[in-house]
């Protein structure tokens, strides 16, 4: 037997054996996440608006304002610009950007934005609706989100059930120029006085005759 033979010989089960050992990884390796925006995953931020005409006295955007009080405006305002971040599957967290404060409720059913973030009352379930609206619930207390009516902070949120939200993209409306401002027009570059700092009666600067 040749020593070219006999190599091929004791390379040939050796071989095997490492492929046995690759399929047997790769069999018990973990499975891909699913990436669908659907599950929620931890970490996952966005930026929404929260409207509502569930059962409400008027339509309204859900506002954290500065002082803490939580309220329904009827227009989209910097108040009202969320942050809605997912703590684990079917969980967020909801942050006003402009005041720095979370969503929270209290055992009544009360909602008020902290400065601090405490899990039991500032960590609401999502569920989302075929239509495209959400419902939200308190994970701790399994009370719903609703608004108060009139912006007020007396009512009982479990009796009347979860009112429907739809988050909308988190875009200021760009607010119409007065009447008779009219934009800047664009300089001439191809103008002697690009800028217009020379009066008309100083002339045509010679650098630039042809």
């Amino acid at each position: 037997m040749g020593c070219d033979e006999a190599r091929s010989q004791r390379l040939g089960p050796r071989v095997l054996m490492m492929l046995a050992v690759l399929l047997r990884e790769v069999c018990q390796a973990h499975p891909i996440p699913d990436s669908s925006p659907l599950l929620q995953f931890g970490g996952q931020v966005r930026q929404r608006f929260l409207y509502t005409d569930d059962a409400q006295e008027t339509e309204a955007h859900l506002e954290i304002r500065g002082d803490g009080t939580v309220v329904g405006a009827a227009r989209r305002s910097p108040e009202g610009l969320l942050e809605l971040k997912a703590l684990k599957p079917g969980v967020i967290q909801i942050l006003g950007v402009k005041t720095s404060r979370f969503l929270c409720q209290g055992p009544d059913g009360t909602l008020y934005g902290s400065l601090r973030f405490d899990p039991a009352a500032c960590s609401f379930r999502e569920l989302l609706l075929e239509d495209g609206y959400n419902i939200y619930h308190s994970e701790t207390l399994g009370l719903p989100l609703r608004l108060p009516p009139n912006n007020s902070g007396n009512w009982d949120s479990a009796s009347r059930g979860p009112a429907r939200f739809l988050p909308l993209p988190g875009l200021l409306l760009t607010p119409p120029e007065p009447p008779g401002i009219q934009a800047p027009e664009p300089p001439d570059v191809g103008s002697s006085d690009p800028l217009s700092m020379v009066g008309p009666s100083q002339g045509r600067s010679p650098s630039y005759a042809s």
